[in-house]
């Protein structure tokens, strides 16, 4: 078990679900460390503000946490006065754990794809390894900036990006649940049940706070 490597993942998590969780967990078993980190953004700048407060989303992931002692919740986001940028989360890391920590940011192709539109995505690489989460079947990048970007950094070691603390773009792949957060909000409105689509815990949380159109 590696208990140096800081690895972890960003996301609204509006609300966080059963995709979410086990993606975290089959990484953090993959990889070998002691946990895996779940970052609520504060106020998303790639897409809409969530209908639901940083604070509520952040509630609901330590909920969903609290008996996986492989998952870890992450406020940093959500107690910063900064906008939620990858890059601001990077360096706080990096302040925070020193220059020779391995620090390991999770992402799914689909957001790796759009890297290129992301605040100084450069910079990233700098601070942290970027761990790709794959489908099945999914082509890597292989041309445009991204795909340099791609070639330069990839890395199929687990042990050099657990040994070191940056510079390595290092793919997997996965089969990830079929649910997603926008599946969970349109079954609550419609007056449906999402039990087993995330921990009770977290529908007990929304149904105590009526959060996602509940009105009883």
């Amino acid at each position: 078990m590696n208990d140096d490597a800081y690895v972890f993942m960003g996301g609204t998590f509006d609300p966080i679900h059963n995709g979410h969780l086990r993606t975290a967990l089959e990484i953090q078993q993959w990889m070998g460390v002691k946990h895996i980190c779940l970052i609520p953004s504060k106020d998303p700048v790639h897409r809409s503000t969530p209908g639901r407060s940083a604070n509520q989303r952040l509630a609901m992931v330590r909920l969903a946490v609290e008996n996986e002692p492989a998952l870890v919740a992450d406020d940093r986001e959500v107690c910063s006065d900064k906008p939620s940028y990858s890059l601001h989360t990077l360096l706080s890391l990096r302040q925070e754990l020193g220059e020779q920590h391995p620090i390991c940011m999770i992402m799914g192709m689909d957001a790796y794809q759009t890297l290129p539109s992301w605040h100084e995505w450069e910079r990233f690489i700098e601070l942290a390894h970027l761990i790709v989460v794959k489908r099945p079947g999914y082509e890597e990048p292989d041309c445009n900036v991204l795909g340099e970007f791609t070639k330069k950094h990839r890395t199929k070691s687990i042990e050099h990006v657990l040994t070191s603390p940056a510079g390595a773009v290092l793919f997997h792949e996965l089969t990830p649940l079929g649910i997603s957060a926008t599946q969970i909000r349109q079954t609550i409105t419609r007056g449906d049940s999402p039990r087993y689509l995330f921990p009770d815990s977290v529908w007990h949380y929304i149904q105590d706070n009526r959060l996602y159109g509940l009105t009883n």
